[in-house]
């Protein structure tokens, strides 16, 4: 019986056939906007399937028309990010913010409840209580910790318990690392639904990556990324991406073709050559992330350390989650400096391997200040509540030498001793 391979192995080559472009090793750059047709009867079939008016016979190939419908590199990249998550298909964006903006209004109209995780991505709390509200989208919000009991009284407590529509989570969430139970979620979602009206849930997965965490297999109806992120993993490119079933994706790809926002071909094919890497790194980034994680642990100028690694059976209710959904501790890290915004500064300041920028899960090792920083339009109050403080420095991990990421950490602690 042939072996199946992993999906590292089939990053080089999968959804790829050679013979069709002068026998390339990779995929060339197809920069072009429209695509010619073999007659008008294949035109017109190629139209049906990307309009929505039926869909794909058996063995049917999806044609080419025009590069914001389809592109080779697009088309190949989006069968390659199937892979990790053994999701049916892919849709790739140009950006993080603009999967998960289609997502939510794909799957959300005017009088709809969502319910949402908290704390959220600085970008999406915005785009979700700032945009969606205007067109009359109500929005009900839990904590981690709360218990599948309080998290549906707050959803009848809006007296919209019937307008719910999606749940959205965050896990880890970022940038406390708190994490959120996707098989519980999923329950409220099947609590709320009926034979008539079925709730999905959606995951920003993001935190994790594709390699770390599977939110499909514990029920999720679609998974995001910002693929900028780890996917990408060199700071050269902005996109994102959106997984599941193939219906529920194949509506995603019609609201992404009026919308406009699907990835260029130079955005493809980065991608591409970014996901033949992506477990070689991000195995560097974890292995890295615990050494940094242990010296932070000890060191006297930290409060407290928000990492996946630390959460021990004595924090039970996370634990359980850990144990269920996360493949390995991830490469995020945030702590707590004693001190205040000041301290923090300091430190951040000071830094000289470790990049002071936004963004994570790039080769090079990163650090920000959330609180002024990816989630400064988050209410302060709120902020507070999530822990989400002046002290706290959120830092992604890089491939760089664990000796050099952690030496650049301590001289830079050293200056708030000065």
């Amino acid at each position: 019986m042939k072996r199946k391979l992993k999906p590292e192995s089939l990053m080089m080559s999968y959804g790829y056939k050679p013979e069709l472009s002068e026998g390339a090793v990779k995929s060339p750059i197809f920069q072009t906007s429209t695509f010619v047709f073999k007659s008008a009867e294949e035109g017109k079939a190629f139209f049906e399937v990307a309009y929505g008016h039926r869909p794909k016979r058996h063995d049917e190939e999806i044609g080419l028309i025009y590069s914001r419908i389809n592109n080779p590199d697009l088309e190949i990249l989006e069968n390659r990010l199937t892979l990790w998550d053994e999701a049916e298909a892919c849709a790739v964006f140009e950006s993080g913010m603009s999967a998960i903006s289609t997502v939510l209004l794909e799957f959300l109209k005017p009088g709809d409840l969502l319910l949402i995780s908290s704390p959220l991505y600085g970008g999406t709390d915005y785009f979700i209580k700032k945009i969606l509200t205007k067109f009359g989208i109500e929005v009900a919000e839990f904590k981690v910790g709360q218990s599948m009991e309080e998290i549906i009284s707050i959803v009848e407590s809006t007296g919209k318990a019937e307008k719910l529509a999606l749940i959205y989570i965050e896990t880890p969430a970022n940038p406390t690392n708190d994490l959120i139970d996707i098989e519980g979620s999923k329950k409220i979602a099947l609590h709320f639904s009926t034979p008539q009206k079925r709730i999905y849930l959606a995951v920003d997965n993001t935190y994790m990556g594709p390699l770390w965490q599977h939110p499909l297999k514990h029920g999720a109806d679609l998974v995001l990324y910002s693929a900028t992120k780890y996917i990408g993993g060199h700071s050269d490119v902005i996109a994102g991406a959106c997984l599941g079933a193939a219906n529920l994706i194949q509506r995603v790809k019609t609201l992404r073709t009026f919308l406009g926002n699907m990835a260029g071909p130079w955005t493809g094919w980065l991608l591409l050559r970014s996901l033949e890497t992506l477990k070689a790194r991000m195995d560097i980034q974890a292995h890295n992330a615990a050494l940094v994680a242990q010296f932070l642990n000890k060191h006297p100028l930290i409060e407290k350390v928000y990492y996946i690694g630390n959460i021990t059976e004595d924090n039970a209710a996370q634990y359980a989650i850990k144990k269920k959904q996360c493949l390995t501790n991830g490469a995020m890290i945030s702590f707590d400096v004693k001190g205040g915004e000041k301290e923090a500064f300091q430190f951040l300041n000071a830094l000289r391997l470790i990049k002071l920028a936004v963004s994570l899960g790039s080769t090079e090792s990163l650090a920000e200040h959330p609180a002024t920083m990816t989630h400064v339009d988050v209410d302060y109050k709120l902020k507070q509540e999530l822990s989400i403080t002046e002290k706290m420095i959120r830092l992604s991990v890089g491939v760089e030498n664990s000796d050099d990421i952690i030496d650049d950490i301590q001289q830079a602690l050293e200056t708030i001793k000065k």
